[in-house]
């Protein structure tokens, strides 16, 4: 994703929003599927969903993903709210994998019905872990029914509420200047 602001310096901060289940369409929750987090810290939020400025380490919390694939609805209960719904603070140090140039690994996700698996490569700082906690009754193909954490969203992004939190990094793009987010999503079956 690419934009050039014209003549004002503007916050730019795309991101994709796509719903993913790898057991496949109308095959129920994503609770048991594994995910794997390349973000040791999240951007706490308020009542209404804002980051607060505050990045705070996952160790030893529900949103601890990092040392190894750990099912989605294996802590979910403990969350406040009803479900994930966090911006994570990606490394910025890579991960010792570098498939592809300027890109770190920012997630994997791994169905253990269908032994699919996704990874996501990004340069983005920050990624949202959504687990469609607000879907409820959603019309889909073929009749289907979409509900709670039918999906899970990982968003590959610029700090939720940056303009807003100084020590959270600028988002801010001036005028002639290139904003660049790449992301790839690789799939297999494991």
């Amino acid at each position: 994703m690419e934009a050039v602001p014209d003549k004002k310096a503007t916050p730019v901060s795309l991101a994709q929003h796509t719903y993913w289940n790898l057991a496949g369409h109308s095959h129920g929750t994503i609770l048991d599927h594994s995910i794997q987090i390349w973000g040791s810290h999240v951007t706490p939020v308020d009542q209404n969903t804002l980051p607060t400025g505050e990045i705070l380490s996952v160790k030893g919390t529900p949103f601890d993903f990092t040392a190894e694939m750990k099912r989605i609805g294996a802590s979910i209960h403990e969350v406040e709210g009803p479900g994930y719904d966090h911006n994570y603070v990606l490394q910025q140090d890579g991960n010792g994998d570098q498939k592809y140039s300027g890109l770190r690994l920012a997630a994997k996700l791994r169905d253990p019905s269908s032994g699919r698996a996704m990874a996501l490569w990004t340069n983005a700082p920050g990624m949202q872990f959504y687990t469609a906690n607000n879907v409820n009754g959603i019309a889909g193909k073929g009749g289907a029914n979409y509900g709670k954490h039918s999906a899970v969203c990982l968003e590959t992004q610029g700090f939720p509420n940056a303009v807003n939190q100084p020590n959270f990094p600028s988002v801010i793009v001036q005028p002639g200047q290139k904003y660049q987010h790449t992301m790839v999503f690789e799939f297999s079956a494991e």
